[in-house]
């Protein structure tokens, strides 16, 4: 979404990988050319129009069925809970899935080689002037950078599994080859970015998803942080405070009736959703210490983004490193993982919480 985003918090444990030319380790996704399609302008309004996609998958297991269109930058278009022959949507669906499809009105994209906008599309960093240019139509700022603005190649699939591929080795500034995968366990959606740095020069990089969730009158939130970024009409940064009792999410909370657009910090890496009425739930597991919780009042969705860097990170006192972003050197791979798991009501109260958060062991493999 075009929304504020700030925040601020500590780094985590990651995933780091070292590649040659022509190598690969096991976790390494084979990389394709995929075709790249040109940022899609904005769309208005909810569609309800359904075309046909090139490429369009589905996903299903007993509990959980989940589309994916390649071709519009890998992301998800439904995500439906299974259950006695209905299908019930976790994710706010798409309604006008097509060619020319917004990405905004996805149910789910990936932000990769970094997440929100750039201040005024530029930083340094080692003593490098960096231009990053705008990548979407009405946007001053680049946003999101492009994985969420092109084609992705499939390389692989079955019933419950899905790994793409993307190759912006010839990109300016960020020169990357990318992968996402997502994999059905049981009732658990799992979400898998990775990244490497193709380019020649160190640079910072950052993941994050962006889903859509369905909002009723009775939705709550349990998502405790210890504070959150305030932004300036220009949608940056400029002040960090710790979050009003209102925001603060330590249980579960309905969710404000006024507008909240902002990035919340020192996140626990696990957040739960209910909505009382369908005796529903849904727990969210990430190894980042942000979360952008975008909730505009009136609408049937609000967006939980779990992210590893604030808006405009590399401009912040200390750079990127400083603020969740992770240097990467020629060849070396940055990876997070995502978990989406969806419960009866009372279900998730008896489960035990796990001891540590997904994905937060760091590993390397050196070429």
């Amino acid at each position: 979404m075009n929304h504020d985003r700030c925040a601020h918090g500590t780094r985590t444990p990651i995933h780091l990988e070292r590649h040659g030319a022509g190598q690969c380790t096991p976790r390494q996704a084979r990389s394709r050319q995929g075709t790249a399609d040109p940022p899609r302008p904005e769309h208005g309004g909810r569609g309800h129009r359904r075309a046909e996609v090139d490429g369009c998958i589905t996903l299903a297991n007993a509990q959980l069925r989940l589309d994916v269109a390649p071709s519009l930058g890998g992301g998800i278009t439904r995500f439906d809970w299974r259950h006695q022959g209905a299908s019930v949507p976790i994710f706010r669906r798409c309604r006008d899935v097509g060619p020319n499809t917004d990405p905004n009105q996805l149910a789910c994209y990936p932000l990769l080689p970094y997440s929100n906008r750039i201040g005024n599309g530029a930083f340094e960093f080692s003593g490098r002037a960096i231009a990053v240019p705008c990548n979407r139509p009405g946007e001053p700022l680049p946003l999101h950078g492009d994985g969420w603005l092109r084609a992705w190649h499939v390389e692989e699939q079955d019933a419950t599994h899905v790994r793409m591929s993307l190759d912006r080795s010839a990109g300016e500034p960020y020169a990357v080859r990318a992968s996402q995968t997502y994999a059905l366990d049981e009732a658990t959606l799992v979400v898998t970015l990775g990244i490497e740095n193709a380019g020649d020069q160190p640079m910072p990089f950052g993941l994050g998803l962006h889903p859509f969730l369905m909002r009723e009158a009775d939705t709550e939130l349990s998502a405790a942080a210890g504070g959150l970024w305030l932004c300036g009409d220009d949608r940056l940064p400029v002040r960090h405070v710790p979050a009003p009792p209102a925001w603060q999410f330590g249980v579960a909370y309905p969710m404000p009736s006024s507008m909240v657009n902002n990035a919340f910090t020192g996140w626990s890496g696990r957040t739960s959703v209910l909505w009382p009425k369908r005796r529903l739930s849904l727990t969210i597991a990430a190894d980042t210490d942000y979360y952008v919780l975008y909730a505009p009042p009136g609408e049937d969705f609000f967006c939980f983004e779990p992210v590893d860097h604030p808006i405009n990170a590399v401009n912040l006192p200390g750079g990127g490193a400083a603020h969740g972003m992770t240097v990467l050197a020629p060849g070396e791979r940055l990876s997070r993982e995502f978990r989406f798991t969806v419960e009866r009501t009372g279900e998730a109260a008896r489960r035990t919480r796990p001891k540590t958060r997904a994905g937060s062991k760091a590993r390397a493999a050196a070429r």
